[in-house]
């Protein structure tokens, strides 16, 4: 014990002696490096690193939560008690979710922050930290962004399943940069966004987070959004630095159990589940955030050959890697490695984590394990170089704050809620529209709108959204009332919750529905919180239910998996009683995720599925109804008949399925779906094939028609299927897609151009080779309706580095 005394003793006095001579360093050094703007950055970064602390270092990529750092004392927002101890003491350099307002950080509308106080207390804190750290070293204020700011007073987009589902990667650029600027106006400087995990779960509770199933319209859509955010130059005040979530082949874990395991080799995890984040790497992506799971056996966030050998060596990323919250110190408290905690952050900062969401992986454990010889400084100073190289990117030495009545003005303006209710129209997704019941006539006299869904605001705007004023959401109702309702009566009558059986109203629904010209029934889930639910330490909702009260709604949404995808309480009570009534349906489904919907599908003449359709759904969803928007969106997961069918996406690899004993393999809706009020024809299929010694460029021609009486948008998919690979590789794969508007009447030819990456395969060797041999083209309106097919030949093979 007197040993371990004297050895603390020894390196307390050297840890004095060397802050003593940085402080006397920099009191001389009136003028250093790091703070010339005309220097380069990697000077400046190596400049200010040799100038700072052990724990000045570790404070820097450690990341504490932010909502504690503020404080609003009549209307009059400043610094935080906890923010001095957080700078002074701990030298944190990045903070997590300072603007967030939800039931977990109980910022409410009154507690929170709106857009200029916001931007107030972002300049309050940057000031604080200037003035009070050693060096001057400006904060970074890292914000949920996927789908909108989350925080008090932003535009509400759809959530990311419905982005998908526009399949206009154009449009969810301009979404992305709209997010980007309203977050950067308001003092953050990165983006947690976009989300990569490919989802062939229907039961994880996150996959409204998502992108969908496919590869290809993940990556695209990923690319979308980084660009969006980060514009060409992340020093113009308008754009944020993108962080991809979550690495790796976080979407698909056993039983659909929220960060669970993952069980996938690795010629699957290279070309199915990291082509995303390749794709969004070559993209510029300043940050990638590892995952809760584990793969073989190893957690993510202590995985070297990810974050390593394949992000930074092999796709030469030279961004930063930040844990999920709470990761590295699950390394030890949840997956059970290591024999204390400072082995955990040992090896999550050897795998290659750079900064530590929630600091309490690093801090303390990274000061032990340098003690304790796990790891070393120059270690430590690798992964503050690669986080103090945005500061330095983004202009913070010099420009630090931001104007709040530029907030105030152009935060959630009306150009921002106009493109809101394009994105959302652009998502719907016509499934089924028997006898043209839809669109309807806007002369209509009575119309009954019933259901969970029809006039909740929070049931409509999906998880990571916070509160809202009243006014800022349409709801269905709402959107209905503002399209007609000054020449039609509109019947309302809730009938049920989502999952509450209690106080229902299904006999008052049935009555407004037999009265009226047609049913608008709004059924589905919700992901909404509410300031009851419990929270796990990472933010996640815990699946708790308390008898004694009503349950609320939430069904989908972080933590929330579900082990049947059926319509929860008594929703498909209140529809079947409704369609027996005569009167004609329209089901409209708002939800974050696919729901078995056969009954409905079979008995129901039409159905629109919105998904999470933002603060604009109302609006837009009525938009469709009444034929003021010809709807487009097309399915980007498909839609299961059972959870027995698990997992069901399209791109299966060979065999055929084939038939269960209680009914056949297929979906009740494929990848790619979607209906339209007009009809378009396909021809002239021409496929010419270029062969060069170092690529390969293959043209691949359509004509489109539009057949119908309507304007309306096509979404033409070209789908590949390699004949004899040396691999079993799926039987069928999105390669390309195009969602153009052709008018009544017009045919369009559309060019789609392959190249070789487009052919590769991850080898018997593990390497990438594009093969000969030969591959099927297959055109269509979805991945099941396939219009024409050709095959052509590649007679070269080509080899990638």
């Amino acid at each position: 014990m007197i040993m371990i005394k004297k050895l603390f003793s020894v390196l307390f006095a050297l840890l004095l002696a060397a802050n003593t001579n940085i402080w006397c360093q920099s009191k001389k050094d009136k003028n250093p490096l790091y703070l010339n703007p005309k220097a380069p950055i990697e000077e400046r970064v190596n400049d200010l690193v040799s100038r700072m602390s052990l724990e000045e270092k570790v404070g820097q990529i450690s990341i504490p939560l932010g909502w504690e750092m503020y404080q609003k004392q009549n209307d009059k927002i400043s610094h935080s008690q906890k923010f001095e101890e957080t700078i002074t003491q701990n030298f944190s350099g990045m903070f997590w979710a300072t603007l967030r307002a939800d039931p977990w950080t109980q910022k409410t509308l009154t507690t929170g922050l709106n857009p200029k106080e916001a931007a107030e207390a972002t300049n309050a804190l940057q000031k604080y930290a200037i003035n009070n750290s050693r060096l001057g070293i400006p904060v970074l204020f890292a914000e949920e962004c996927m789908h909108g700011h989350m925080a008090i007073g932003t535009t509400v987009f759809p959530t990311a399943i419905g982005q998908a589902s526009t399949w206009n990667p154009e449009l969810i650029e301009k979404m992305a940069a709209t997010i980007a600027k309203e977050t950067r106006l308001q003092g953050g400087h990165i983006g947690y966004g976009p989300i990569l995990d490919v989802a062939r779960e229907p039961r994880w509770s996150r996959v409204e987070e998502t992108f969908g199933e496919d590869t290809y319209l993940i990556s695209q859509m990923g690319k979308a959004v980084v660009k969006g955010f980060q514009g060409e130059n992340l020093n113009s005040g308008v754009n944020v630095a993108s962080t991809l979530k979550h690495f790796a082949a976080y979407g698909i874990t056993e039983g659909g159990q929220n960060g669970g395991i993952t069980s996938l080799g690795e010629r699957d995890l290279f070309q199915y589940y990291l082509p995303p984040f390749k794709t969004t790497v070559d993209a510029g992506a300043w940050s990638v955030m590892t995952s809760y799971n584990s793969l073989d056996g190893i957690p993510c966030t202590s995985n070297k050959f990810l974050l390593t050998d394949v992000l930074r060596k092999q796709w030469g990323f030279n961004g930063f890697v930040v844990s999920d919250l709470g990761s590295i110190e699950g390394i030890y408290y949840t997956h059970h490695i290591g024999e204390i905690a400072a082995d955990a952050a040992a090896l999550a900062l050897k795998a290659g984590v750079d900064a530590d969401l929630g600091a309490k992986g690093f801090g303390k454990e990274l000061l032990i394990a340098i003690e304790k010889g796990l790891v070393t400084e120059e270690q430590i100073d690798w992964a503050v170089k690669n986080v103090l190289k945005l500061k330095f990117e983004m202009g913070l030495f010099e420009n630090p704050y931001v104007d709040p009545n530029k907030a105030e003005k152009e935060v959630r303006s009306e150009e921002n809620i106009a493109l809101a209710r394009q994105v959302a129209k652009e998502s719907i997704i016509l499934l089924k529209n028997e006898k043209a019941l839809l669109p309807l006539d806007k002369n209509i006299k009575e119309i009954a709108v019933i259901g969970p869904n029809a006039d909740i605001p929070y049931n409509q705007l999906g998880d990571y959204t916070a509160p809202q004023e009243a006014g800022n959401v349409v709801t269905v109702l709402q959107g209905i009332r503002n399209k007609v309702g000054q020449t039609a009566t509109i019947n309302y009558v809730k009938g049920c919750a989502i999952r509450d059986t209690t106080n229902l109203q299904i006999k008052e629904a049935v009555e407004v529905a037999r009265k009226s010209q047609v049913a608008i029934v709004v059924l589905g889930g919700s992901s909404a919180r509410d300031f009851k639910t419990n929270y796990e330490s990472t933010g996640a909702a815990s699946v708790k239910s308390d008898s004694k009260e009503a349950i609320s709604d939430m069904e989908s949404g972080e933590g929330y998996d579900r082990k049947t995808l059926d319509l929860l309480g008594k929703q498909q009570l209140l529809v079947e009683k409704i369609a027996k009534t005569g009167t004609p349906v329209v089901v409209v489904l708002i939800k974050g995720r696919p729901l078995t919907i056969n009954w409905i599908s079979e008995n129901i003449p039409a159905i629109l599925d919105a998904w999470y359709p933002g603060q604009e759904g109302g609006n837009a969803i009525a938009d469709v109804l009444f034929g003021d928007y010809n709807p487009a969106g097309r399915l980007a997961v498909s839609v299961p008949k059972s959870v027995g069918q698990l997992p069901i996406y399209y791109s299966h690899k060979p065999p055929e399925k084939h038939n269960y004993v209680e009914g056949d393999a297929e979906p009740l809706y494929p990848f790619g779906y979607g209906l339209s009020y007009t009809s378009f024809e396909y021809s002239d299929l021409n496929i010419n094939v270029k062969e060069e010694p170092s690529n390969l460029n293959i043209s691949i021609s359509v004509s489109v028609k539009n057949i119908g009486e309507l304007d309306g948008d096509e979404v033409i998919q070209l789908y590949i299927r390699d004949k004899n690979s040396s691999v079993v590789m799926p039987l069928k794969q999105l390669k390309r897609f195009e969602r153009t508007n052709i008018k009544a009447g017009e045919k369009k030819e559309i060019t789609f151009t392959l190249d070789k990456e487009d052919l590769m395969l991850y080898d018997l060797n593990k390497n990438w080779v594009t093969e000969s041999g030969t591959f099927e083209v297959m055109i269509g309106s979805s991945s099941e309706d396939i219009k024409l097919k050709d095959n052509f030949e590649v007679k070269n093979s080509y080899t990638f580095q």
